[in-house]
C-alpha cells in the first residue's frame, strides 16, 4: 500500500478541516463537541501534545456530560439521578469511539478505611457495569477502581452526600482497530477514511464487568 508522509498527512487534514474545525457543511461547535468536531478530533489525535489531547476531551466530556454521580449514604445502588447522568456519558461515548475512560469510586469519611475502600469499589463497579449494560465496551474501561475516602471534595468526619461518589474520567484513546503506532500506515488509513466520510472506529463487543 503507497503510504504519504506525516507532514503531507498534516497538512491535507488541517486543510480540510480548517480553522473553523468542521467537515463542510456542518454547524460551528457551540461550546460542546458535535460530530463535525468529534470526527475531526479523532482525525488529528496523532497530532500535538497527548496530554493536551487528554485535557481538551475531559473538558469536551465534562460540558456534554456529568461526569460524577453520587449515592445514598453506604450504598452503591444507582438512583434515577445517577442513572441520568450515566446516560448523558454514554452517549457521549457512543460519539467518541476511540476514547477510553476510567471509574472510580469515593466513600466519605465515616466508617473504617478499609470498608469504605471496598464500598467505593462497588461504586465504582455500578456505574462501570451501567456503561457497559448501555453498549459502551468493557475493553474501553481501563480502570475501574476504589480511592475510598482519601479524597473528599468536602473535607468533613459527618456524612457528606458530595464525597460519596463515582467519577468517570477519559484516560486515553484506543487505536487498536485503526492501527498499531503513529506510523504511516496509520495515517495513511485515517486520512484514506476520512477523505471517504467514514468513521475511523468501530465499537468491539460489549462484556460485562467482573465483579
Amino acid at each position: 500500500m503507497q503510504r504519504i508522509s506525516t507532514s503531507l498527512l498534516v497538512v491535507a487534514a488541517f486543510g480540510v478541516a480548517g480553522c473553523a474545525n468542521q467537515i463542510a457543511g456542518d454547524s460551528p461547535n457551540q461550546g460542546v463537541y458535535g460530530l463535525a468536531a468529534a470526527h475531526n478530533e479523532r482525525i488529528q489525535i496523532a497530532y500535538g501534545d497527548p496530554v493536551e489531547r487528554l485535557r481538551a476531551l475531559n473538558a469536551a466530556f465534562k460540558a456534554a456530560a456529568t461526569d460524577t454521580v453520587t449515592f445514598e449514604f453506604d450504598q452503591s445502588n444507582l438512583d434515577e439521578t445517577a442513572r441520568s447522568a450515566l446516560d448523558q456519558q454514554v452517549a457521549w461515548l457512543m460519539a467518541n469511539k476511540t476514547v477510553r475512560v476510567a471509574v472510580i469510586g469515593h466513600t466519605d469519611l465515616v466508617g473504617g478505611e478499609g470498608y469504605n475502600n471496598r464500598l467505593g469499589m462497588r461504586r465504582a463497579r455500578a456505574a462501570a457495569n451501567y456503561l457497559v449494560a448501555k453498549g459502551i465496551s468493557r475493553k474501553r474501561i481501563d480502570v475501574v477502581e476504589s480511592r475510598g475516602e482519601r479524597d473528599p471534595v468536602i473535607q468533613t468526619q459527618e456524612r457528606e452526600r458530595r464525597n460519596r461518589r463515582s467519577v468517570t474520567e477519559v484516560v486515553g484513546f484506543d487505536f487498536s482497530v485503526v492501527g498499531t503506532g503513529l506510523d504511516g500506515e496509520y495515517a495513511q488509513r485515517v486520512y484514506d477514511r476520512y477523505q471517504a466520510g467514514q468513521n475511523i472506529t468501530t465499537e468491539p463487543d460489549s462484556t460485562d464487568v467482573e465483579n
